[in-house]
């Protein structure tokens, strides 16, 4: 699997490295077949890439290296995102303080993680605790990848509010669904429910910390990153299209819309890793977060839109890899929740909240 890790990659967004072990693992790495990622070859590079990561790396370099990661297939960035996600969140905790007996769980470096905080009407997770600690009771929707991982990081209720665990999947009291997932994009990646009986847990963090961390802005944005950079090799595309001979001016009108629409989302992306690189910790930037990742998902949304105008039917029938990409972002892109999110917005701005 051979990933742009250099400063001159259209992929970065910023002039600092990876470090040389997660770009040797990057270029070891042979991960895709011609009908997608090997989900547990590519859950075992992960877990072999969060291991690697540098302690003095900066936000624009995780998000560099999952947008990266995405421009080469958006599988395998979907499948690396919350695992990172995860393992920064674990860091957070400890060095907020919280101790986490991981032990207790099985859970080690070896350990491949997701990350599930979702909710849907009719299904609840619910933490007690007793005299052998923690239990996990009820259905949790939208797990990704639960039968293959290790590993998890779930929000359950306590009474009112909602608490972050740890938790072993692979264990009896742990129940995945195989669906329902007819999804043409990201077939590999099926997000459907768990169901939880007394299933022990570790907690992470108090009761609303999840929510309520510095972190949690930055982990939505490593999201919009795979997004922007699941994006570029259709712009690639359209240059190529643009260049042919015979090419018209529309060709590169089409061309002109996508470049700058993911251009203003790659200044997105880099002020927001300067600014919340600059923020105290306790500090968070939901509301810029949440701008960030409207950009981004605009400009993508207008790559797909552009693209079908330019390229035609052709790619999406014949070319494999473009099909793929173009489902599988469409997929990765309902992350987004479009006019919620705006409202969300909205209500902040209205609040008196998110100063430019």
């Amino acid at each position: 699997m051979n990933l742009p890790h250099d400063a001159s990659s259209p992929a970065r967004l910023s002039d600092g490295p990876f470090g040389s072990a997660t770009a040797a693992a990057l270029d070891e790495a042979d991960l895709i077949d011609g009908f997608g990622v090997d989900v547990a070859a590519t859950l075992a590079w992960a877990v072999g890439a969060g291991a690697a990561r540098s302690d003095g790396r900066s936000l624009a370099d995780d998000w560099s290296f999952l947008a990266a990661v995405a421009s080469r297939d958006v599988g395998a960035a979907r499948i690396l995102e919350p695992h990172l996600d995860a393992l920064d969140i674990l860091d957070q905790a400890r060095r907020d303080g919280y101790e986490i007996d991981l032990a207790s769980i099985q859970a080690d470096v070896e350990s491949s993680w997701g990350v599930f905080a979702a909710e849907g009407a009719g299904t609840r997770l619910e933490a007690g605790a007793n005299g052998s600690g923690w239990r996990l009771a009820g259905t949790k929707p939208w797990c990704s990848l639960a039968r293959h991982l290790s590993h998890a990081l779930v929000t359950a209720w306590v009474g009112d509010e909602r608490r972050l665990f740890a938790v072993a999947l692979q264990r009896p009291e742990v129940s995945p669904h195989t669906g329902p997932w007819h999804a043409r994009g990201l077939p590999q990646v099926v997000s459907a429910p768990v169901d939880f009986a007394a299933a022990p847990a570790v907690p992470v963090g108090e009761p609303g910390w999840y929510l309520r961390r510095p972190g949690f802005a930055a982990g939505g944005i490593g999201v919009a990153a795979c997004w922007w950079g699941g994006a570029l090799p259709i712009r690639d595309a359209l240059i190529h299209a643009a260049r042919r001979e015979g090419a018209d001016q529309l060709s590169r009108v089409h061309l002109a819309r996508v470049d700058a629409a993911l251009w203003t989302a790659r200044l997105a992306l880099r002020s927001a890793a300067h600014q919340t690189e600059g923020l105290p910790v306790a500090s968070h930037p939901g509301t810029s977060a949440a701008r960030v990742r409207t950009i981004v998902a605009g400009a993508v949304e207008t790559t797909l839109a552009e693209s079908a105008r330019a390229l035609g039917p052709l790619p999406l029938v014949a070319d494999e890899t473009h099909a793929r990409r173009v489902a599988d972002l469409e997929i990765y892109l309902r992350q987004h929740h479009g006019e919620r999110d705006l409202a969300r917005i909205g209500a902040d701005i209205t609040e008196g909240l998110g100063a430019w």
